[in-house]
């Protein structure tokens, strides 16, 4: 099969299926694909598979970016005592902050009449919504909704969970990043055991109806693209649909981390606490990035090239992210290695091993719970298609990127809330 080189992190029926390996391969063939890579947590997703890195060059693709731009995950260290997770009254505490201060299910939102409780009084407040939501007539009519969704969570696979954060020996000190998207990391922590809180959620509504309109322009400008690529329309970057859906995405990106440092500040904040240290990081983005590519003719040279990244996340050298597993398995906050091979990233989590129908066929919520909760775990509220047996070994997820990070610390996860059984997913 002829196109663009790609390199695959796992095997086929051992890591991701034929389908999501073909996927990666219709989106090399692409005249505008310069290299690929498929993490150990890949999936068949639109267009791209989740678990997908995709290098263009001039253009962007919005389906392999994702419905969900700019989800992330969002990891605070707090100064509370770790005893807490073996004290019921206390973790009822963290109960209640957790259900005070975000908001989980298909379009949840803050109202400003929202009285409910001492955290819960009106729409959050934060700067992003003073920057220019006119870069595209989608972010501009959207504007008041995104508002309203400010510092909720949303539904699908998105959680805030409380766990026991273990840092490893040896680990990074006095780190200080940030990053295009609104990521981040303020890192300087010794060795030991701490309290953290969890969260992962993305653009919410206003993200979802980027993708939705300008996914349109790029699939009815490409409409001669065979069926297998169907979904992988692109934007030239010198387009006025490219640059305005570029705006748009950069500016999803600052809501998205705003978004997550709403829920964060109101958690700490209902509780008393101070953050000590905390890392931040996402997917379903595209970067401009400089990388080795080989051209049509064998030629090798450094040039900028656009990076998609859906359901796979930044691990240039020294630059650290969190990697979940599921709510009754570890995850991970790790520090990457860089690798050409890899256009420097590493899977964004488990990955699903079963679509989420097939997961309600699979699994009971009775019995699931009662396997959750022997793992230590508490769970407020989830359902069935986001139990721990839809997931991945993240184990070995972790062990086929060993050249791409290195694990600084480990997170177990002890009360976790994500959408209740019976909402539509939007993740």
């Amino acid at each position: 099969m002829q196109g663009s080189s790609y390199t695959l992190w796992g095997s086929v029926g051992e890591d991701f299926d034929a389908a999501s390996l073909a996927q990666l391969q219709a989106a090399v063939q692409l005249p505008i694909a310069v290299a690929g890579a498929l993490m150990p947590d890949a999936h068949v997703g639109y267009g791209l598979p989740i678990g997908g890195v995709l290098a263009t060059r001039g253009a962007v693709i919005p389906y392999a970016v994702g419905v969900d731009i700019a989800c992330r995950m969002k990891m605070s260290v707090l100064d509370l005592p770790v005893k807490d997770f073996a004290n019921a009254a206390r973790l009822d505490r963290y109960q209640k902050a957790i259900e005070d201060e975000t908001r989980f299910g298909v379009g949840a939102q803050f109202r400003a009449t929202d009285r409910a409780s001492a955290g819960a009084s009106g729409r959050r407040e934060h700067a992003v919504m003073d920057a220019d939501w006119s870069v595209s007539h989608v972010t501009r009519s959207n504007k008041d909704k995104a508002w309203a969704q400010l510092g909720t969570s949303g539904s699908g696979n998105h959680f805030v969970e409380f766990g026991l954060l273990t840092v490893l020996e040896d680990g990074p000190r006095g780190v200080a990043q940030t990053h295009v998207g609104g990521s981040h990391a303020r890192w300087d922590l010794a060795p030991g055991q701490y309290v953290a809180l969890l969260s992962h959620s993305g653009s919410r509504g206003t993200g979802a109806a980027v993708c939705d309109y300008y996914s349109k322009i790029a699939m009815e400008r490409h409409a001669n693209l065979s069926k297998e690529q169907k979904h992988l329309g692109w934007l030239d970057l010198a387009s006025e649909a490219g640059a305005e859906y570029w705006a748009a995405m950069e500016l999803m990106g600052e809501y998205a981390a705003a978004n997550h440092a709403c829920i964060h500040r109101a958690i700490a904040r209902n509780l008393g606490a101070k953050v000590v240290a905390d890392v931040e990081n996402h997917h379903n983005f595209a970067w401009k990035e400089t990388h080795e590519v080989t051209d049509s003719e064998g030629v090798t040279r450094r040039e900028e090239v656009v990076v998609h990244r859906k359901g796979a996340t930044p691990a240039a050298a020294g630059v650290m992210g969190v990697i979940p597993g599921s709510m009754a398995t570890p995850g991970f906050v790790v520090m990457g290695r860089g690798g050409a091979g890899s256009l420097n990233s590493a899977s964004h989590g488990a990955g699903r091993v079963m679509s989420r129908n097939k997961a309600r066929e699979t699994f009971r919520w009775g019995t699931a719970r009662k396997e959750i909760e022997a793992a230590g775990v508490r769970v407020i509220s989830c359902g069935v298609d986001e139990v721990p047996g839809v997931y991945k070994d993240i184990h070995r997820v972790m062990a086929m990127q060993q050249d791409l990070v290195t694990a600084v610390a480990r997170f177990d996860p002890k009360l976790v809330k994500m959408a209740p059984e019976g909402e539509r997913a939007e993740d």
